[in-house]
């Protein structure tokens, strides 16, 4: 009984020292993951500033970002951001072309815990001259 009791309480500790401890490595935390710009004119361009922090231990090295389509264009920080400083990624979304719920998805790939991270700017692009 006592071995038993002895075991649990070593168990408990390792699991608590465990869950202490910080993942080794970059991690990056988006301050939004989503803009929605509401109703904007066939051809308009809106843009969003997506600002994210490297909230690991390891500097954070973004080594692409995917857009869905040519549309959007996105701007990133091409030098590693340093644990525990933000970093900024411009997106543009050209309406040009486009109708309707608009969902543009940009993917970013780095070296972060969470290797992919998503964002996206939302609008309702409504015919010229409504």
């Amino acid at each position: 009984m006592k071995k038993l009791v002895l075991f649990m309480v070593m168990a408990f500790f390792a699991i608590a020292v465990q869950a202490q401890e910080k993942k080794d490595g970059a991690e990056i935390i988006f301050k939004e993951k989503s803009i929605d710009f509401g109703d904007i004119t066939q051809g308009d361009k809106v843009e969003h500033t997506f600002v994210f922090e490297n909230t690991g231990n390891a500097p954070l090295i973004i080594s692409n970002v995917a857009v869905t389509c040519g549309c959007t264009a996105p701007n990133w920080p091409k030098t590693p951001i340093a644990p525990g400083e933000k970093g900024e990624m411009k997106v543009v979304f050209n309406s040009a072309g486009k109708m309707g719920k608009q969902n543009s998805v940009v993917r970013v790939y780095s070296n972060a815990a969470e290797p992919i991270e998503k964002v996206s700017l939302i609008s309702n692009v409504l015919p010229k001259g409504k």
